[in-house]
């Protein structure tokens, strides 16, 4: 009995030495919060660094001692001794690839087979997915606003089960062979839509992708398998996701959505690793509210102050340069993804963008015919009628790139951050007031 005792205990005990080990990243808002920067920063805690779903629409930008990295496809961990993985859960354009690991390398950062591993299974983007996402937004009356990269459509065929997969790209005879069976249908597809179905045909692109599948052969992992063995021999992992949560095909704003699901379940899903197993889920949470592309905006400031948000948190995108519409803090929209992704921890990103600003305003709540709601409507059609309840708060005046710690904040800065995280009831961990690796400190 004792000894049954003594070993529950060790058990108990191992238990506890190996927690926080399995760590899932996503975006609170709609994007662009600055996910990039915090799994950089995060990097070296971790043996791998894990990307779950999304293309290369999304884009990450990291910045060390002044320079700037944007990373599309490669996990932001890159920069550090942890393994990256690819998961089957996201679309890859090779040629997006082979352009950032080229240029990482002219960089002096070597990206081979050892440090990076793309699962067998992951979707390939290819050049018809592009011209169809390309016809497909040039044909609707009401504009999602995509990126045009074929995205979506390299998703409709993973569902459809007409992908070609990352180990059908490094083989030319099983690549060559699924062509010659998509060929007719992408064909029709195409030129149903108004466009050249040759496009099928055409040599160049297809010697291209063989050359691409060759060189990419060697990175082919399992990467389910590679996760849950690191993890049963207690080294850490990090996942990051892309988008944020208000862009899930499932939960966020249809149809102004991305085509894959951006919440921390999916992480699980797309990865092949059970929940059980999940210790930490981290939202990256922006000081206001940006969003790219169509799709409503409660909080949307359309006059000199959202230019000067703009401005001042350079918000452009990464992938597009587009200019991203900028708002107020959505508490609703925040209270939703913290449903939806069950956040154990809070890093907010660009505290120091709304220096000099007076007041700040937060919004708390909305109206909707008359009726007060501290949630968004499920109708997306309802969120964009809804009209946001603002509560002041005084601001501060002052620089805050060069602050280090919480307490060097001015008094305004401290109450903004506190009563964020009072109205959003999560932790906050981090806070970041400029771009820099270092310009990041726990609170």
């Amino acid at each position: 009995m004792f000894m049954g005792n003594t070993n529950k205990i060790l058990l108990f005990n191992n238990l506890i030495l190996c927690s926080t080990m399995f760590t899932i990243i996503t975006g609170t808002q709609f994007g662009d919060e600055g996910k990039g920067k915090i799994v950089d920063l995060m990097a070296r805690e971790y043996d791998l660094i894990v990307r779950f779903q999304g293309g290369d629409n999304a884009g990450h930008t990291v910045v060390v001692n002044g320079k700037k990295y944007k990373l599309h496809l490669t996990p932001s961990g890159v920069l550090f001794d942890a393994r990256l993985l690819i998961g089957p859960g996201t679309v890859l354009n090779p040629q997006t690839l082979a352009r950032e690991l080229d240029t990482l390398a002219d960089d002096g950062t070597v990206v081979d087979e050892k440090k990076l591993g793309i699962d067998a299974k992951t979707s390939i983007i290819m050049p018809y997915h592009v011209e169809l996402d390309g016809l497909g937004e040039s044909a609707r009356s009401v504009k999602i606003g995509t990126t045009k990269r074929g995205i979506g459509y390299a998703y409709i065929d993973k569902v459809a089960r007409d992908e070609v997969q990352m180990a059908d790209l490094a083989d030319e005879e099983r690549l060559r062979r699924r062509l010659e069976e998509l060929t007719p249908i992408k064909a029709a597809q195409i030129q149903s839509m108004g466009g050249d179905p040759s496009i099928m045909e055409d040599e160049t692109w297809i010697r291209t992708y063989i050359e691409l599948g060759r060189r990419f052969a060697p990175f082919i992992a399992d990467v389910s398998h590679e996760i849950n063995t690191a993890l049963d021999k207690g080294k850490k992992v990090l996942a990051e996701g892309a988008q944020g949560a208000h862009l899930d095909v499932i939960h966020g704003t249809q149809k102004f959505v991305t085509s894959s699901s951006c919440i921390a379940g999916s992480a699980c899903a797309n990865l092949g690793v059970g929940p059980t197993r999940v210790d930490e889920v981290m939202g990256i949470l922006k000081a206001y509210i940006t969003r790219v592309g169509e799709g409503p905006l409660p909080t949307e400031l359309k006059d000199k102050m959202g230019d000067r948000i703009r401005e001042a948190g350079g918000e452009f995108g990464t992938t597009t340069g587009r200019p991203r519409r900028c708002g107020w803090f959505d508490l609703p929209l925040v209270k939703k993804s913290v449903a939806l992704n069950g956040y154990t921890q809070i890093a907010l990103t660009k505290l120091d963008v709304l220096s000099g600003i007076h007041p700040l305003k937060v919004c708390t709540a909305y109206e909707l015919d008359g009726v007060r709601l501290d949630y968004p409507p499920e109708s997306t059609a309802d969120l964009a009628r809804c009209v946001p309840v603002f509560e002041d708060l005084s601001g501060w005046e002052g620089d805050l790139t060069g602050i280090r710690s919480m307490d060097a904040l001015p008094d305004g800065a401290i109450e903004y951050l506190s009563r964020l995280e009072s109205l959003v009831g999560v932790p906050f961990k981090y806070i970041s007031v400029g771009p820099g690796r270092e310009q990041t400190f726990m609170k």
